[in-house]
């Protein structure tokens, strides 16, 4: 039988009847038994498996480490994840000062996590338990698993199977990979056994690279080169992009480090529908643990009344982690298991009726994708919108409009609102989408990221041009006037992006308030591991074209930048979300 909770401590395994534990995971966030957090899940999915799982959540790093030793060793392996964020994003702002809060922390406090939150973690369970295997996997271990651009030290470092000295990394989404590693690991460490996994990495010998199959195998530009060229470095970011926009991937990705190999095997297939309402269905409490009574998690608060119905994104945005974790390809949840869910929420103590948000990564990706995936097979594409919107894209947003229809006549349900993202450049048959959101499933401000005005840096950013956010706008206002409604547009925009100038960011003050368009919603470029973005910001370049980019890279530029967004008062540059 399910546990209402996964166990934290000694007393809560004793409680059990345990006599031993399979997995321990350690996460830098406070434990949170929901499906919006990847240690909840991974730990739901392994107890679904029959396996006796243990959660030690943001456990202190700085004291005796009593923490890393209070449940002893897992029968199988130690999990590692910084939680649901990159530490150091989660740490400081774009202007590399340390922020004073934590969403993911009770209380909103600060402090509870380290930086580099895997390697540390790992470092510490390596050294008190040399004999046991730690797995690294999460977004930070997933966007780190090559040789990256860290902005906060500004320089390159090594993939962080090197850094921390993990035995097995899990990238992207763990949901298959962990039930084979559970199972390769049954009987005990067995390293030629994890080494044919999918969606894994680990570091090698030059033997075991020599006997990979040389037709399936891709090599990277070492570690070294890569800190003395940044055209090296921007190689190996194409190569890699365009592997991971494979709908069928079969090769593996193998980056030298010093005498040593990290070696990416290929992912697994797309996730199906089925596979992922099984993640999803699972006995959640959708509570944080107990052992917080009394306070507030603010990235709980966020989300506890909302409802994910797909993973994945076709956008390809230059700067987002989304597809490089989640993968491009959509796949969405039956509505049986959306509806279910929502039954779930329906009973939580504090419900009023009001669903903060039914959606995903974008919310209008719902069951959408190519409409004949032989082409799709061939495709390298980052984004299925830019420069254009593929021909093979199937554009019926009719199943998504069907599921609101049927979230809004769910009894107790008031209103179902859409706070997720709208890629506004998919093709909507004459509106009916947008004024379906606008008139029904709106609090009062819909919010999309059309992120700049200037074609050149909307390009860089895969973005679609302004056009077509100024006919969003039009739209907007064409509803609202219809059907009495005084809600506003809020647009989100990022300054200091590679390629962008200070005469850009006039033009795009000077665009947006000829529209009336409130422009607080702008948020300083952050360059996180494993992005084009970051790529550029690094090298200057463009790694797909060679093209020579202007970088805002200084504190002052950067304030420059985004100065034009407050009446020319100079401001601190904050984050991207």
């Amino acid at each position: 039988m399910a546990a209402r909770f996964l166990p934290t401590s000694a007393k809560e395994v004793e409680a059990l009847g345990w006599d031993y534990i399979d997995v321990i995971l350690f996460s830098g966030d406070a434990y949170i038994d929901h499906p919006s957090f990847g240690v909840a899940v991974i730990g739901r999915i392994l107890e679904s498996e029959g396996y006796r799982v243990a959660i030690v959540p943001q456990p202190n790093w700085r004291d005796d480490l009593r923490d890393f030793k209070k449940l002893g060793a897992p029968r199988l392996f130690f999990g590692v994840s910084a939680g649901s964020m990159d530490s150091m994003v989660n740490h400081y702002t774009a202007a590399k000062r340390l922020r004073h809060d934590d969403a993911y922390t009770p209380g909103g406090q600060y402090g509870f996590r380290p930086d580099y939150a895997v390697t540390t973690y790992t470092r510490i369970l390596k050294e008190l338990y040399p004999h046991t295997p730690v797995i690294i996997g999460g977004i930070e271990a997933s966007l780190r698993r090559l040789t990256h651009y860290d902005y906060w030290s500004d320089r390159l470092k090594p993939s962080v199977l090197i850094e921390s000295g993990a035995d097995l990394l899990m990238y992207g989404m763990g949901d298959k990979s962990i039930i084979e590693v559970a199972r390769a690991l049954h009987n005990g460490y067995n390293a030629k056994l994890l080494r044919k996994l999918r969606q894994v990495a680990f570091v090698a010998d030059g033997d075991y690279v020599a006997g990979l199959p040389a037709d399936q195998t891709i090599r990277l530009n070492s570690y070294e080169q890569c800190c003395t060229s940044g055209k090296a470095f921007g190689d190996n970011f194409v190569k890699m992009e365009v592997e991971s926009n494979r709908m069928e991937q079969n090769k593996y990705l193998v980056e030298p480090t010093g005498e040593r190999f990290v070696v990416i095997n290929p992912p697994h297939a797309q996730m199906t529908t089925d596979e992922l309402d099984h993640s999803f269905d699972l006995p959640y409490s959708r509570l944080p643990h107990p052992r917080y009574k009394g306070k507030t998690i603010p990235a709980y608060e966020m989300i506890k009344h909302s409802v994910n119905i797909h993973r994945g994104c076709f956008g390809g945005c230059s700067f987002c982690t989304i597809s490089a974790h989640q993968g491009k390809f959509v796949t969405s949840r039956s509505e049986r298991s959306i509806l279910a869910e929502i039954e779930k929420v329906k009973q939580l103590p504090d419900f009023k009726g009001y669903l903060s948000d039914v959606g995903g990564p974008s919310a209008d990706m719902y069951r959408l994708g190519g409409k004949n995936t032989e082409l799709c097979k061939k495709c390298t594409r980052p984004s299925c919108l830019t420069p254009r919107v593929c021909p093979n894209l199937n554009r019926n947003l009719t199943p998504l409009l069907d599921l609101y229809r049927k979230v809004r006549e769910v009894k107790g349900i008031k209103k179902a609102f859409i706070g997720s993202g709208i890629r506004y450049d998919i093709p909507d048959d004459g509106g009916r989408y947008m004024r379906e959101v606008i008139v029904n499933h709106t609090s009062g401000r819909l919010k999309v990221a059309p992120e700049h005005t200037e074609p050149h840096v909307l390009k860089l950013m895969r973005k679609p041009m302004w056009e077509e956010f100024e006919k969003l706008h039009r739209f907007f206002g064409q509803v609202c006037r219809e059907n009495g409604l005084r809600y506003q547009l809020i647009p989100y925009f990022i300054s200091s992006h590679p390629g962008c100038t200070e005469e850009d960011m006039k033009k795009l003050s000077t665009k947006t308030r000829s529209l009336g368009l409130m422009t607080d919603q702008v948020q300083d470029l952050t360059p996180t591991p494993m992005t084009l973005s970051s790529v550029m910001f690094y090298t200057g370049h463009n790694p797909y074209t060679g093209e020579k980019l202007y970088v805002a890279n200084s504190y002052e530029a950067k304030c420059q930048q985004k100065s034009y967004f407050f009446k020319g008062r100079k401001t601190s540059p904050t984050r991207k979300k």
